[in-house]
């Protein structure tokens, strides 16, 4: 009997498997896609925890729907139905951060290959140059500072919680917004197209239980504003001197001026900064077989 059961499995599995057409695939692949990505969303977020709650609702349902337990079979009948107008609103955050990263996504790919021109380029190597060198100065006399670096995603809401300035990037100008006797230099500074946008917003704080307790709320708010948008920010601490950047509500650590200059060039010129890094990489090569050649 067994046997037989396990034969009709494999037979049904064989009979779809070969009546399915080129939709059928396609329609695989994205439903597969879909879920790929949104479990890789919630998984390190708060959503987690709250869907594996569902899940135990959903066994419990199945298994007193199976008993034939019609009192808790209707009473988790009426709070499913309420419980999708509750989790909208509870994932309200999540939801608009998905949404705003599934669209910032593509149109960030579409930027890189569209806004190649040198002078750009040139731009923004000014700008990550800036950034580095001030983060390390604010770093060895542990001043602490939080630079939010916009991309795709419009900081429009964050930028009015503050001062606008729409001023030129430079040291000078970072340096006395962050000096620890400055009016702004609590808040957090908006970089947008290369330019100071805003000096001493507010940024949402995250909720992530994960932030190690030694971190404060520089670093919680540098972490809520990268869960809510794509933006790339650069956190110093004040009591340690320590670099750090948060990326997607991920938290890195331990960056100097020059590591952290590698990795917003990786974040802002990827293609280009691959290609430069290219040649280099073959000249230096072929140098070093000609040395070695005549060495020989």
């Amino acid at each position: 009997m067994l046997m037989q059961n396990i034969n009709d499995f494999f037979e049904y599995i064989k009979n779809t498997i070969f009546s399915s057409d080129i939709s059928d695939l396609i329609d695989i692949i994205i439903v597969s896609v879909i879920i790929y990505y949104a479990v890789r969303f919630i998984r390190d977020r708060r959503a987690a925890k709250l869907l594996l709650g569902i899940f135990f609702l959903l066994v419990v349902y199945f298994i007193s729907d199976a008993l034939n337990m019609y009192v808790l079979s209707f009473l988790l009948v009426r709070i499913f139905e309420v419980g999708i107008i509750a989790l909208i609103i509870l994932f309200q955050p999540e939801l608009r951060s998905l949404l705003e990263k599934v669209g910032g996504t593509s149109i960030n790919q579409i930027n890189r290959i569209v806004d190649t021109s040198h002078k750009n380029i040139q731009k923004i190597k000014n700008s990550i140059d800036v950034i580095s060198k001030s983060a390390a100065e604010f770093s060895s006399i542990k001043r602490g500072a939080l630079i939010v670096i916009e991309r795709t995603t419009k900081l429009g809401d964050i930028t009015k919680s503050g001062i606008v300035l729409k001023s030129e990037l430079s040291m000078p100008i970072l340096r006395n917004l962050f000096y620890d006797k400055a009016p702004l230099h609590d808040g957090a500074v908006i970089i947008s197209n290369n330019l100071i946008e805003a000096a001493g917003c507010y940024l949402p704080l995250s909720s992530r239980e994960d932030i190690p307790a030694d971190l404060g709320t520089r670093h919680r708010a540098g972490v809520g504003i990268s869960e809510n948008s794509d933006a790339v920010v650069v956190i110093v601490s004040e009591e340690t001197g320590n670099i750090s950047v948060a990326i997607d509500g991920k938290l890195e650590r331990n960056f100097d001026m020059y590591s952290l200059n590698k990795k917003l060039t990786d974040l802002f010129l990827e293609n280009n900064s691959s290609k430069n890094q290219k040649k280099p990489k073959n000249g230096k090569n072929s140098k070093n077989k000609n040395n070695a050649e005549k060495s020989e």
